[in-house]
């Protein structure tokens, strides 16, 4: 009975993760909209930090990075991975971005934000290695297979690996934008970098809530 308590929650934990990471674009934007009347999405995820839905945008990273943390997996390795993306996804709600000139609108201030330079690298040098880790579940932990592989695994392998290859794809798009700056500014008004990290955290969700047998579960 005690074994069942803890698989139950182990699933649970999982359908947290995903619908997190699945609610979180859509949180940010209906959320900016009814507190602070606005309907301008932000150039990035990152950037809803210095909207009225700031708080909000924290606390779901840290709670996805909490819930990481508490994910115990079939062995050290699961563990760890999320040990290590706990400590990431903090590092990514910690130390924002910088908002530069212009502001985009919907912020509380005016002026740029004087965070140090530093703050940005940390930010975005955290976001990435917690994308990579959450590709790395998906990949390589959720495909792994104890005894007989069902045809329900075989089809939920194909979702995890799609996912992790969805979130890696997303970015090097990602890369590439930051670096080309014609690219970044030809396809600005179409919001590319918030709709790619939008993909990552959808592809993110989907993997966790199949892994939480959301749907597909072994009859």
């Amino acid at each position: 009975m005690e074994n069942e308590k803890l698989v139950i929650g182990y699933l649970q934990i999982r359908k947290i993760i995903g619908i997190l990471g699945i609610a979180l674009p859509v949180i940010l934007i209906l959320g900016n909209y009814l507190l602070g009347a606005c309907s301008y999405i932000q150039m990035s995820i990152s950037q809803y930090y210095y909207t009225p839905i700031g708080d909000v945008f924290i606390g779901i990273l840290c709670a996805i990075s909490i819930f990481l943390f508490s994910y115990k997996g079939y062995d050290n390795r699961d563990n760890w991975a999320g040990n290590f993306a706990c400590i990431f996804g903090l590092a990514a709600a910690i130390f924002p971005t910088n908002m530069k000139d212009p502001v985009p609108p919907c912020n509380f201030s005016l002026e740029p934000y004087p965070f140090p330079d530093y703050f940005r690298h940390l930010h975005t040098g955290s976001a990435v290695v917690f994308f990579l880790i959450l590709a790395y579940f998906s990949i390589f932990l959720f495909t792994k297979h104890v005894g007989i592989m069902t045809p329900q695994k075989v089809k939920r392998n194909k979702i995890y690996r799609t996912c992790g290859y969805v979130i890696i794809l997303c970015l090097l798009l990602l890369l590439l934008i930051f670096l080309n700056d014609s690219i970044r500014l030809s396809l600005e008004n179409y919001k590319p970098i918030f709709v790619l990290e939008a993909i990552i955290l959808w592809a993110f969700g989907v993997s966790w809530l199949i892994k939480g047998e959301f749907m597909l579960a072994d009859k």
